[in-house]
Order: C-alpha cells, then structure tokens, then sequence
C-alpha cells in the first residue's frame, strides 16, 4: 500500500515541485494538500494520510502549532517539519510539538524520499546527534530550564534503561551504545524500545527532548 502524504505550505510552487518528485515514486501519493494549518487540520478530518510534510511559516496557523494539534489527535500521522534554516528555533518548537523530524526545504530529492519512508516505517528522521546540536542551541527556550525539573515517569525505567536513555540522548546510535555497555545491539534495541513505551514517546528524537527538559541530560550533552 502507498504511502499516503499531504502537503502543507503556502507556497504553491513548492507543493507543486513535492507533489512532481512523489508522484514518480510507486510506494508514495500525495492524497491531500493545504495552505496553511487551519485548512490541513480541516482537510486532515476526512482524509487518511501516513505523513505530513509540515512548512512552519504559514498563515493563519504556523506549522508549530498545527503540529502539536496534529499529535494530540489518537494515532495521528507522522509529521516532517520543513524548515529555511538548519537548526533553527522552529525546527526546535516542531521537535517538542510532537515531530517525528525536521528537514531543511531544499533537501535533494532522494533524502527527501527516503526520509518519507523513514518516518512512515517508524524512525525519527533526524540523527540523534543533530537533535542534541539543536537542544544545545536552544536548551534556554526550554519551559523550566535550568529548574531540573522531574519526570515522575522516569521513575519506571531501570538503572540499565535510564542508562541507555543518557547516551540515546548524548547522539550514541543503538551499536554505539552496545560497544559502551558491553551488550547485544538487540537488546540495546530492547532497552529502547522499553524506554518509549514507558515514557509515551513516539521515537528516539522524543528521548533527546525529554532527557534535556527533565535534566537527565545538560546542554553540552553530559548527564
């Protein structure tokens, strides 16, 4: 089945030149598009879609916010944030709002694509060690930054698991973390895995954001 994709952004020119590039794919369809983010919210009401290609500046309802609607919503679709610039303030707020990635607007068309499927299947399109670089960046927007504030959710995960979330959070990827502990990549995957379902997160770019604003990890990327 084809991977269902809606355009949200206010420039025509750019949904036309997203919407060219899907539709030569033969696992992907652009089943919807919108303008801005109260129409995608109301298109997004009757139509099925898997993954959202979110602009952040738009009129009406900017991306950010349409997002963090979009997410509240009972299995909702994965959201890409198009962003201008790399590591901007938008592509921070559209990470905390519940995007599964963000990615810059003139990405080459195969990263693009491949990104789509990424997402679709269930991995964060952006690499830990991007989303630390961002959270560096902007860890003083955070809500309670500098209050240490905690999770009491964190309270369920083990010794191991809280480990293995530090160094999520610090850009280590599942084999790299495997090395440092000394265990199987698939019980590193385990532990992960674990980690999402006690935290209610939907993916590892989620871990980086809660493991700053909870303190588990400061900026500079040491817990």
């Amino acid at each position: 089945m084809a991977i269902r994709v809606m355009l949200v952004d206010d420039q025509v020119l750019l949904r036309t030149g997203f919407r060219m590039v899907l539709a030569a794919q033969p696992d992907m369809e652009v089943v919807a598009e919108a303008g801005d983010g109260v129409e995608a919210l109301q298109v997004l009401r009757a139509t099925a879609v898997d993954v959202v290609l979110m602009d952040v500046r738009m009129p009406k309802l900017d991306g950010v916010e349409t997002t963090r609607r979009i997410c509240s919503e009972p299995n909702p679709p994965k959201v890409l944030i198009l962003t201008t610039f790399d590591l901007d303030e938008y592509a921070f707020t559209g990470l905390k709002a519940g995007a599964s990635g963000f990615m810059l607007k003139d990405v080459p068309p195969a990263e693009l694509l491949a990104a789509i499927r990424s997402v679709h299947s269930g991995d964060a399109v952006v690499a830990p060690s991007t989303t630390r670089r961002l959270l560096d960046r902007f860890a003083p927007m955070l809500p309670a930054a500098g209050k240490k504030p905690q999770h009491k959710e964190l309270e369920r995960l083990t010794d191991r698991e809280r480990e293995v979330m530090v160094l999520v959070a610090q850009g280590l990827s599942n084999g790299e973390i495997a090395a440092r502990l000394v265990l199987s990549e698939a019980t590193v995957k385990t532990h992960v895995g674990r980690i999402l379902t006690k935290l209610g997160l939907r993916d590892r770019v989620q871990v980086v954001v809660l493991a700053y604003e909870t303190g588990l990890v400061r900026a500079g990327g040491h817990g």
